[in-house]
Parts: structure tokens; C-alpha cells; sequence
């Protein structure tokens, strides 16, 4: 058994999709026998996010709650820290944070650093990025002003073409492996949609902010999602998008090109409302960053993942992912508007054999135990 510490931001964004995307690491290493502790900080003013206002601000007690509740479910009530701009620590003591770190067979970042101190004695550190291309990017161009980045002793990427002739994404000088965002399947019911169901999307209308590299900036799944803007009208399956920080100008746009329209925040509440939503789907659509479609960069998205696990096929716009997953029944690699409608009809024409094929694909390629388990063993823990 090893003992490994995971940092994220489960409390500064306690969103039900992101949250069900930490706990995935959490629980998959626990899965597998390891002795793992969560660990997040603040590292500038208004860090938290409060679903309930609908505002950034410094009180964490909103997200603090949030993960209270959802890692005592998972046995790790004991296993988690938050630490506040201040300096204020919840849930662990600095003392104990300290011991984690010390005696740990692992660190594993998945967002947000800020723990170069605690880590530097740990035996082995680990960046897993989730922004590919957009983190290289950041990385180059922080060192060409002079900063100094911290240090790991492993770089993984869920780009999986990052580092190779498919994708133009700068490396920062690093060797990538290459990870799936796991998934639990196992903890997650199969039950394809029976009824009329919409094909539906989650997403932010920007996330991060545009990026500028090499004289070439690239941004959000803002600028990629008009290449879809139409596609209710070519596909008689109902079009649904949960969408949120969206201008009016677009709300108003998608509307008139037919989609039904409603509010993400409002359904990634909670892991509940989250789950709630994905049952009422016929099917996953999903646009990508552009920055990740611009770069090729072989990235999958992760909630269509969990909708594949739940007997939702897919149909995701494609960053080069289709040359690492199987693409046809179950999961549809997409470039325009006209392959997505071909898709969705495909799917709806033998519904069933689809929602097998999706189960199958999360099953055999994103399952959290096969995911984190090769990990592992490729950064030398058994």
C-alpha cells in the first residue's frame, strides 16, 4: 500500500461535475488499496465560488461543506485539508498536512499548486494536466519571462497527442505521459434513457482565459461551438444545452437556432442534480476548447465519459482522441455539424446496441482501476 496525496479544487469550485471528477482519483486509489489524502489551498483573493450567490468571494465555508460531506461518503472525512489565503487550515492541521507530505509515496497535483514547500521531500511528484496545450503554452511563455516554475519529477497529460507529430502543442520542454480522466464505472448504474430524451451538454461558455502563444492566441469552447450552432435544425432528436457565463447575445442566438436552453450552475448544484440531469439524457454532445481542437491535442472530456459509463452514447466534437478510443458504436469522433446530425441519427436508429457499445468503451478504456493502476505502475508504485 502507498500512501499519496492528491491536491485539486474540490472547495474552491464545488460544482457537481467537478467534483465528480476529483472524487474519480480519490476513490479509484482507494480502489486499489492506497492510502490517499485530498489537499487544497487558496492562492488569491475571492478563490471560492458559492453556488448558492452565484459569486466568487474568501469564505470557503460553502465548498467546505460540500466536500465535508462528499469525502465522508467515501471514508476519507479524515483524509482532507483546506487551507485559506490566511493561512487557516480545515480539516487537517498543518502538522498532520505535514506528516502526509513527509511520509508519501506520491504527491499528485491535478490543479492548483502551492504546495512546492510541503512536497519537496516527497518521494515522487507528479503534474497531471488537464488542460492540454493550454498548460504547455502557460509553461513556455512563464519561462520566457524569467519565471520559475515548480518542479515534478513526472509530467502526465490527458493530451494524448501531446509530444508527437499529431499535435503542434508545445512540450515546455517536458516528456507528457499520457492518462484518461478515470471514471468509476462500477459506481455507476446502467441504465440507457427509454424515453424521448434530448441530447444534451453541460458546459461553461469560457472557462479559462485565452491563452497567446507564438504570436497566435487560442481560446474557449466559445469560439468552437457556432461551427454547431445549427445543429438542432438538421436532426429531429431534440438539442439541449446546459450552458453557463454564456452572454446574452448567445443565449439569444441558441435559442433561435433551436436549442433548448437551460442554466449549468442550476445543474451542477450538486453531485444529485448532476447525476439527475445525466438520466434524463438521451445522449452526450460535446464541444471542445478550442484550444484543444486548434492543437489536436487528444484530449477526451470527461463528462461524456461518465454518460458513456451510464449507457449514453456520444457524440464529442474531436481533438485527435479517435486515434486512442474506439470511435463508431457508442462513441462518435465529430469535425462539423453534418457528421454530428449523421451521428445522432445513427445513435437513434438502434438506440440499444449503443448504449451497450458506450458502457463497454468507459468500461474497458476509462475505468478508474485500469486508469489509475498503469499510472501507477509506469511512476513505479505497484
Amino acid at each position: 500500500m502507498a500512501r499519496i496525496v492528491v491536491a485539486g479544487n474540490m472547495v474552491r469550485f464545488p460544482m457537481g461535475g467537478a467534483s465528480l471528477d476529483y472524487l474519480a482519483f480519490l476513490v479509484g486509489l482507494r480502489q486499489l488499496g492506497h492510502d490517499v489524502y485530498f489537499v487544497e489551498r487558496a492562492r488569491w483573493p475571492q478563490a471560492c465560488y458559492d453556488v448558492a450567490k452565484r459569486e466568487n468571494t474568501d469564505d470557503c465555508s460553502y465548498g467546505i461543506a460540500v466536500a465535508q460531506a462528499l469525502l465522508k461518503q467515501y471514508d476519507l472525512a479524515e483524509r482532507w485539508c483546506y487551507v485559506e489565503l490566511s493561512g487557516r487550515y480545515h480539516g487537517l492541521s498543518r502538522a498532520r498536512v505535514a506528516w502526509a507530505f513527509a511520509t508519501a509515496d506520491a504527491f499528485v497535483e491535478l490543479d492548483g499548486s502551492g504546495w512546492e514547500t510541503e512536497s519537496a521531500t516527497t518521494k515522487r511528484r507528479v503534474l497531471i494536466d488537464g488542460e492540454p496545450a493550454w498548460q504547455q503554452m502557460n509553461m513556455e511563455n512563464s519561462e520566457r519571462a524569467g519565471e520559475q516554475l515548480p518542479t515534478f519529477d513526472y509530467y502526465y497529460t490527458t493530451g494524448h497527442n501531446v509530444g508527437t507529430e499529431r499535435s503542434p502543442s508545445p512540450t515546455a520542454g517536458k516528456t507528457w505521459g499520457k492518462i484518461f480522466w478515470p471514471i468509476t464505472v462500477d459506481s455507476v448504474r446502467f441504465e440507457p434513457h427509454t424515453g424521448e430524451g434530448a441530447f444534451t451538454s453541460v458546459m461553461r461558455w469560457r472557462t479559462n482565459k485565452s491563452v497567446t502563444f507564438n504570436g497566435k492566441t487560442y481560446g474557449q469552447k466559445d469560439l468552437e461551438f457556432p461551427k454547431f450552432m445549427t445543429l438542432p435544425r438538421l436532426t429531429a432528436i431534440p438539442m439541449e444545452i446546459a450552458v453557463s457565463r454564456a452572454p446574452r447575445e448567445a443565449l439569444e442566438l441558441l435559442r433561435h437556432s433551436g436549442w433548448r436552453v437551460c442554466d449549468a450552475d442550476e445543474i451542477s448544484v450538486n453531485l444529485d442534480s448532476y447525476w439527475q440531469y445525466i438520466r434524463s439524457s438521451r445522449g452526450d454532445f460535446s464541444v471542445c476548447k478550442n484550444v484543444f481542437v486548434a492543437n489536436n491535442v487528444g484530449d477526451f472530456i470527461g463528462r461524456a465519459g461518465w454518460q458513456m459509463a451510464s449507457g449514453r452514447p456520444a457524440v464529442v466534437q474531436d481533438t485527435g482522441f479517435s486515434a486512442h478510443l474506439p470511435c463508431g458504436p457508442g462513441l462518435f469522433a465529430v469535425r462539423t455539424v453534418e457528421e454530428a446530425a449523421a451521428a445522432i441519427e445513427t445513435i437513434t436508429a438502434d438506440y440499444m446496441t449503443h448504449a451497450r457499445a458506450a458502457r463497454e468503451i468507459a468500461a474497458e478504456y476509462l475505468d478508474a482501476r485500469k486508469v489509475l493502476a498503469r499510472f501507477l505502475g509506469e511512476i513505479g508504485i505497484s
